[in-house]
């Protein structure tokens, strides 16, 4: 499980692994995309 963590940690230091992270940041901050969010999580919780 290391070596998952460890690659995880290699990409968010990478260029393209900082864009991603700043994507989803920017998406996170965005009222609606938190609210469409919490829409997939709560289908995805019933599911269940």
């Amino acid at each position: 499980m290391a070596s998952v963590i460890q690659r995880i940690k290699e990409f968010t230091r990478s260029p393209q692994g900082r864009r991603t992270v700043e994507q989803v940041r920017r998406a996170a901050s965005d009222p609606r995309r938190r609210s469409q969010a919490r829409r997939l999580l709560e289908r995805l919780r019933t599911k269940r």
